[in-house]
């Protein structure tokens, strides 16, 4: 493989790791602020199963990104994979969960207001819809969940050891879950620019394993959210886990369960086809914000018992940061589109 696209890839493997070291926290990062599941344990789990997630379901949020703007040069996916990473390292370092689907779809469209192409303004307006409606399901979800759940403790009555070990294994469990769910719908955040232009070819091992161009891309994105996940998102996840709201175990878990369901619905191909047989309204597949989806959870909750213990200095940083999020990365885009093709000479649009 040349150099040249080796360091056009790189672009999309600091994405994913600014992803892993961002949307880490909004899987694992209730539980670990809840002292429910050390660091160590949840980076582990959490990386194994967004690897798998990306590689096994991520290919239906990837179409709607293609839809949006087809980035049909290296550079170009280059130029838009780092503009979103540097928006979210630089979010990521003052410790706020935002969106790097708010970012690649503001590189995205700088990409196509550099390039001259049309934005589909119906893709845009069903993507941007989702990042309202994203955290209000969660909301909703998570407000509806706790009072069943916390109906059956009353009830049953549990052992404080047994309900202690049940919860930490019930959110190694939810983790887990929400995990492979944002590997399969935020992968395409991470190397969806980069399927047009794909440098892979089909590589088979033994009889049953054959990985195609695509899940090679998202095999190699799996790898670097992981190692975001190690290196970078445990201040993240205090931020999520304690900062915004004060959670209870069980809370904790609700909100992981919530977080994880809207993720995979929005991601799940199955889902869509099922609901299509039936001749119900289907989900788009899209890359939901997973940040929205586990503030969206925490803040039901907190409304659900008043609305008191809501950080509202938090939440108000935290919405400055996904209002600016798609803003900053469409003008870094333009900046480095500009560099890469003026200074360096190289085609960041056919």
């Amino acid at each position: 493989m040349e150099l040249s696209i080796l360091v056009f890839l790189a672009g999309g493997l600091f994405l994913g790791w600014a992803l892993g070291a961002n949307d880490a926290a909004n899987v694992f990062g209730t539980a670990v602020g809840t002292r429910m599941i050390d660091f160590v344990t949840a980076a582990t789990v959490c990386s194994i199963f967004v690897i798998l997630g990306a590689v096994i379901s991520g290919a239906g949020t990837t179409e709607t990104l293609g839809k949006l703007g087809t980035i049909t040069a290296l550079p170009g996916a280059f130029s838009a994979a780092v503009s979103a990473a540097i928006t979210v390292y630089i979010m990521t370092h003052w410790g706020l969960p935002v969106s790097t689907s708010q970012a690649i779809v503001g590189a995205i469209v700088g990409w196509n207001l550099f390039s001259g192409s049309t934005t589909d303004m119906g893709t845009l307006a069903t993507i941007v819809s989702t990042w309202l409606f994203c955290p209000l399901l969660a909301g909703l979800l998570a407000a509806g969940l706790l009072p069943i759940i916390s109906w059956t403790l009353r009830k049953t009555k549990p052992h404080l050891l047994r309900l202690d070990q049940a919860t930490r294994w019930a959110l190694l469990l939810a983790g887990a879950f929400g995990a492979y769910s944002l590997g399969a719908n935020n992968i395409a955040n991470v190397m969806g620019v980069f399927v047009p232009t794909s440098p892979f070819g089909t590589i088979q091992w033994g009889t049953f394993l054959t990985l195609n161009s695509v899940q090679l891309l998202f095999l190699l994105g799996g790898v670097a959210i992981a190692v975001g996940v190690f290196t970078y998102s445990r201040r993240v996840m205090m931020t999520v886990g304690n900062d915004l709201f004060q959670l209870s175990p069980v809370a904790a878990w609700v909100v992981v369960i919530a977080h994880s369901v809207v993720l995979f619905v929005f991601a799940s191909k199955g889902l869509s086809s099922l609901l299509a047989g039936a001749n119900l309204p289907q989900l788009p597949l899209v890359p939901v914000s997973s940040s929205q989806a586990v503030v969206g959870a925490i803040l039901g909750i907190g409304l659900l018992k008043g609305g008191a213990g809501i950080r509202w200095r938090v939440l108000g940083g935290i919405g400055i940061g996904w209002v600016t999020t798609p803003v900053c990365a469409g003008l870094v885009c333009l900046v480095i589109l500009f560099v890469l093709k003026n200074v360096f000479g190289q085609t960041v649009y056919l």
